[in-house]
């Protein structure tokens, strides 16, 4: 049995490295030299097949992966989209997991663990990250996107039989959006002023810290 482990986005320089968005809990095992994955195409014209990966390492929060099949950025950029597959008895058996194909279209509801309390929200996917997961939400209220760290503490059902999760969201964490929930580091040169730190004329900004 295949499982979805990734999918590619945009080319990184010019000898045919790709970014990846993760869905795994073991990227350095999925995409350790030699591994090899199977390709789902984003579209008809897009490579088939299986790809070996060459070599993989960390942009900041970013998996960047060169894969032997693909020689320059002409190539990479053929398989943005693409999703990624590896054979599932790779994985631990015992790692309680989630995909995001079987988290996409959940409603999210808000209240008992047993998902009698009010919809706020539709699953629109997961980010997978190197210090905690992301569960993308689209809400009902207004359209907006958002984001929760998928964590028992505030994700604490997952029942896709049932077409459910439950969220325990603190006050105020609905309000923000999907880069928010998740900065990128920040290298400070000296003098420099610290993340959050308005500058003059302008609105103070926030984020939060956490992981699952």
């Amino acid at each position: 049995m295949l499982v979805q482990v990734a999918r590619i986005g945009k080319p990184h320089g010019i000898r045919g490295e790709v970014t990846v968005q993760l869905f795994t809990d073991a990227p350095e095992e999925r995409f350790a030299p030699g591994a090899r994955l199977r390709l789902e195409p984003s579209s008809p014209l897009a490579p088939q097949g299986t790809v070996t990966v060459r070599g993989a390492r960390w942009n900041k929060a970013v998996l960047v992966v060169a894969l032997e099949e693909v020689p320059d950025r002409n190539g990479a950029e053929s398989l943005r989209g693409t999703l990624l597959f590896a054979e599932a008895q790779d994985e631990d058996p015992e790692a309680e997991e989630w995909y995001e194909h079987e988290l996409v279209d959940l409603e999210v509801r808000t209240g008992p663990e047993d998902g009698s309390g009010p919809r706020i929200g539709v699953v629109t996917g997961l980010r997978t990250m190197p210090v905690q997961d992301l569960l993308e939400i689209t809400l009902d209220e207004d359209g907006r996107e958002a984001a929760l760290p998928f964590v028992e503490e505030i994700v604490p059902v997952v029942d896709p039989e049932g077409g459910f999760v439950v969220v325990t969201p603190p006050p105020g964490l609905l309000e923000l959006g999907l880069e928010d929930a998740a900065p990128e580091p920040v290298t400070l040169e000296p003098g420099t002023p610290e993340p959050g730190t308005p500058e003059p004329g302008t609105p103070e900004n926030g984020a939060p810290e956490g992981g699952r």
